[in-house]
């Protein structure tokens, strides 16, 4: 990020940060966005406000007018078509971030924690919405790469996104759940027993796109926000919190 570009717009946001700026950010990145968004106020003074949910809702929402200034998708496919509908401003979408899958459980043990998943007995596989959510779809890759998925389809279960997914594990709904890394690493779930990455070779990659929304085309604040998420601060943080970076 150029900091003189920068400087020129903090300087802008010191005429016009009344409003706060409104985010739709996908249920993987909220605690993300919550840091990168505390330190974006604290060095401009305004506030923010996060929407969160699967990216599929989100862009059902803003298709269909929803008031948000910036969108935070977990692909690149809903951004665009946002874009392509005229609903984003052409030049200002770009990947933020990359998602990794984990397999996670509270309740299998260290050696019941294993990537092939042979037997579930009588429990749950909980996984996002594949329909609507990118970490979803992901984990329905990497299950059918690994010829689970037929074989397991019985004991899935589905949260409408993948925070939904991580608590069904969490409250014993389900015995293991694939959900983002970021999530795994909640100070709250550090004693969990089983926490294993999936190799990212087995699913298509999770590229997370941003995009500014019309109703902040013309709103310093906004623009502001988006050259932050840049920013090598916002990158580390990213990256601290277990995204991948381009």
């Amino acid at each position: 990020m150029r900091l003189a570009a920068l400087s020129l717009l903090l300087l802008c946001l010191q005429v016009a940060s009344a409003e706060p700026l409104t985010l739709a950010v996908a249920s993987n990145f909220v605690p993300t966005a919550k840091a990168i968004a505390a330190d974006f106020t604290k060095e401009t003074g305004t506030d923010v406000r996060i929407s969160s949910g699967s990216t599929g809702k989100l862009h059902a929402q803003i298709m269909h007018g929803a008031p948000y200034d910036v969108f935070l998708a977990a692909d690149r496919n809903s951004p665009q078509r946002v874009e392509e509908a005229g609903l984003g401003v052409t030049g200002t979408r770009f990947t933020y971030a990359l998602g990794l899958l984990v397999l996670w459980s509270s309740a299998a043990s260290a050696a019941e924690c294993s990537l092939t998943l042979q037997d579930l007995g009588d429990g749950r596989l909980a996984i996002a919405n594949p329909v609507t959510a990118p970490y979803g779809r992901a984990a329905k890759e990497f299950l059918e790469l690994t010829g689970s998925w037929e074989r397991m389809s019985a004991q899935i279960v589905y949260g409408e996104n993948v925070a939904q997914a991580l608590h069904f594990a969490v409250t014993s709904n389900a015995r293991y759940a694939i959900v983002a890394k970021s999530q795994s690493l909640d100070p709250r779930l550090a004693d969990a027993s089983c926490s294993r990455r999936i190799p990212e070779e087995t699913y298509s990659r999770i590229e997370q796109q941003a995009v500014l929304l019309q109703r902040a085309a013309d709103n310093p604040a906004a623009h502001a926000f988006m050259q932050f998420l840049q920013s090598s601060d916002a990158r580390d943080t990213m990256r601290r919190m277990g995204y991948g970076l381009r």
